[in-house]
């Protein structure tokens, strides 16, 4: 049987990048899933791709920054498919990755923080709200290798994805016995819409970013995507609390 036959998953972020090739691999994986976006058009795109391929969906606007859209999301999942048994917060910006802290815009770390940090503090709430009454559920948060490690000018950034490892760490001692599993992923650079932007400003930056990586290349949407399916499951079941590195050994220079 597929991992996810029969579960509900709800992804943010998910209109590109790592959150689209989630809620495809979900998908494919048996789940029936909530595509969640700021980008409305984009996440009704993801999911008619799932509905294409016979899977269920239905999109949803969200700004993950703003309480009510995060409840309203969520309602939503549950009237649609009646449960919600996995989520994924996905949602983030990257803030600017060009200045060293003192140098840095008061306004773009208020703005990564918002949803980077805010954003995975309400979903993870109100997520928590919904699976808590049904007494099982994973959520899957999508930090960085930059939740582990200093990034050079990226304190904002930083930061947000420290701060999500920790949250990540502290929910899933609180919940773990309750039936509820909270872990994180921290992905190096990935070829992203997000990464393919920061590559395109600096010419040099995509050989800076793989020569970073020991395995020498960027890593691909549906690599990070396989862990999350792995996560959402029930192969993980005894994996809570974990931040799970999937950086090609960057981390282990």
């Amino acid at each position: 049987m597929a991992p996810m036959e029969g579960k509900v998953a709800l992804v943010t972020g998910a209109a590109s990048g790592i959150g689209r090739s989630s809620a495809l691999a979900l998908a494919e994986a048996g789940a029936a899933v909530c595509v969640s976006d700021i980008n409305g058009a984009g996440a009704e795109e993801t999911a008619h791709r799932i509905i294409d391929m016979g899977g269920k969906a239905i999109a949803v606007s969200c700004d993950v920054t703003k309480a009510e859209d995060v409840k309203t999301m969520v309602a939503a999942t549950v009237d649609a498919f009646g449960q919600l048994d996995a989520a994924v917060n996905n949602a983030g910006i990257a803030g600017s990755f060009t200045d060293r802290l003192h140098e840095a815009d008061d306004l773009m770390f208020e703005q990564v923080l918002a949803v980077n940090l805010r954003g995975v503090w309400l979903c993870t709430k109100a997520e928590l709200a919904q699976m808590l009454s049904a007494g099982d559920g994973s959520i899957v948060n999508i930090a960085s290798v930059a939740g582990l490690i200093g990034a050079p000018k990226a304190a904002a950034y930083t930061a947000s994805k420290h701060a999500v490892v920790g949250l990540t760490k502290s929910a899933a001692v609180d919940y773990a016995k309750l039936g509820v599993r909270v872990n994180a992923i921290c992905p190096a650079y990935t070829d992203t819409a997000m990464v393919q932007s920061a590559i395109a400003g600096n010419p040099l930056m995509a050989h800076i970013m793989e020569r970073a990586i020991p395995m020498g290349r960027l890593g691909q949407p549906t690599e990070i995507a396989e862990a999350v399916v792995w996560l959402c499951s029930d192969a993980s079941s005894f994996v809570t609390g974990h931040a799970l590195a999937l950086d090609g050994g960057l981390v282990a220079l």
